[in-house]
Order: structure tokens, then sequence, then C-alpha cells
């Protein structure tokens, strides 16, 4: 089982990284590298829980990252002579060169996303008249603030650990019960029938043990893959929604 982590430009560590700055709302220019690296692990060890594939390029940024925290947590004093390994300019910050890196890397995610803005307006003009679509209704725009990424899915799915972890009895009684990816896909959609077309992303994952729990997490990515479902979360921190994909979507 394994599920590539793709975003819709790029993909990588330092859409990783660049998406955990906008959602903690960090200054890219003052990045605290604590909470940042702490954040950065914390999402690769659920990868790695996922079993996904290519994550030695996670791994690599994650030592940078580690190694940024510590220069800047190494004590100056003056007239000290480092070594030549540890040592860096007074007035150079270990982060710009992330920062540096990042900036440029957001600059061509940036310029990628409006040239597919830019292709996809440039699709929809034909040389006849516009046709009358008020017969069709009105088109209801998306609530949500922003759309959904894998990494997003990745942190709820982290979450759920989280609580199930709370939640664990001091003993328990293991079974081994393999199910396959294709049997979890047809609970899921019997629950939403169930539902009435729609659940909660966290009582999926109510039950079961971790190798149980994953299994859910890739149906639900491999459901999404088909445009079977979709994962909507309509207000930051707000729980997410699993639904039926409808023709507007």
């Amino acid at each position: 089982m394994s599920y590539q982590v793709k975003l819709e430009v790029f993909e990588g560590p330092l859409d990783l990284l660049l998406h955990l700055i906008n959602r903690l709302e960090i200054d890219i220019y003052d990045i605290p590298m604590a909470e940042l690296t702490a954040q950065y692990i914390e999402h690769l060890q659920t990868m790695r829980v996922l079993q996904l594939d290519e994550l030695s390029e996670y791994l690599v940024l994650a030592a940078t990252l580690l190694e940024i925290k510590s220069k800047m947590l190494l004590p100056v004093h003056e007239g000290e002579v480092f070594d030549d390994e540890l040592d860096y300019d007074m007035e150079d910050d270990p982060r710009d060169e992330l920062v540096a890196r990042l900036i440029e890397y957001r600059k061509y995610k940036e310029a990628a996303t409006s040239l597919k803005e830019s292709a996809a307006e440039r699709s929809v003009h034909f040389t006849k008249s516009p046709a009358d679509l008020s017969e069709f209704g009105e088109v209801v725009p998306s609530q949500s603030e922003e759309p959904l990424n894998v990494f997003d899915l990745i942190g709820a799915f982290q979450k759920m650990l989280d609580r199930k972890r709370l939640k664990a009895p001091l003993t328990a009684h293991i079974s081994k019960v393999e199910i396959s990816v294709g049997e979890k896909m047809d609970e899921i959609l019997a629950t939403l029938e169930r539902g009435g077309g729609k659940c909660d992303f966290f009582s999926l994952f109510e039950e079961g043990d971790t190798p149980e729990l994953v299994v859910t997490f890739l149906s639900l990515l491999e459901l999404m893959k088909r445009r079977e479902i979709i994962v909507e979360q309509h207000h930051n921190f707000d729980d997410l929604t699993v639904s039926f994909r409808r023709e507007e979507d």
C-alpha cells in the first residue's frame, strides 16, 4: 500500500514547509525554527506511519531544519574560535538560506499557478456568442476559504491518531484482521449512503487498530482520486466533512 504525495503544481518538502508556514501564520522572514521544526517532524512521522513513498527528500530537509535550529541555540562568546564546520558570521542569520529557497520556490509556484489560471480562463473563450445558461440554475460558490490538499488530510489523520492514543485502554487484546483497500472503500461508500450522502471525517476512524486506520485513510484518498467523494472544510479549523461528489464539483 502506498500513495504518492502530490500537490496541484509541485510536490516535495518545500511544499510541506510553505503549507505549515501558511497554516501557522508565520512571518517567512522571521521563522520560529523550534515551532516550525516540531510541526514538520510531526507531519513527517505521520507520513511514515502511512508508509508513503519518496520520503528521502523530506528527511533531508528535516535534517536541515534541525541544523539551523541547533545553530540558533549555540551560545556565542566574544573572542571564541569555533570549529570551521560550526562557524558562521555573527551578522548572518542561519535561516537566511532557507528563507531565500522558500521565497524563490514560492515565486515559481505562484507563477505556475497564475499560468494555469490564465490557461483555464482562456480555455472558456470561443469564437461564437455566449449561450444562455440560466436554465441550468445559479452556480453556488464553495464556502471553504481555501482548497484542501493532501497535507491537510495528513494533518487531520494525525489528529485522529492522537485521539485514538488518548482513548486507548491500558490493556488490549491483539488480533490480526486483514482488510483490503477495495473492501474498505465499499464500507466508506455504504456509510455515506446510510448517512444521507455525508459523514464526519473522524467518524470513519472510530474503530480499528493502526493498520486498519491506515487502510481507511488510503481508501479515502483512492475514492477522492476516482472522483467519487469530496472532503470539505467550510471554515478554518472546522472538522472535515466527507460526502459524495456532486455534479457541480
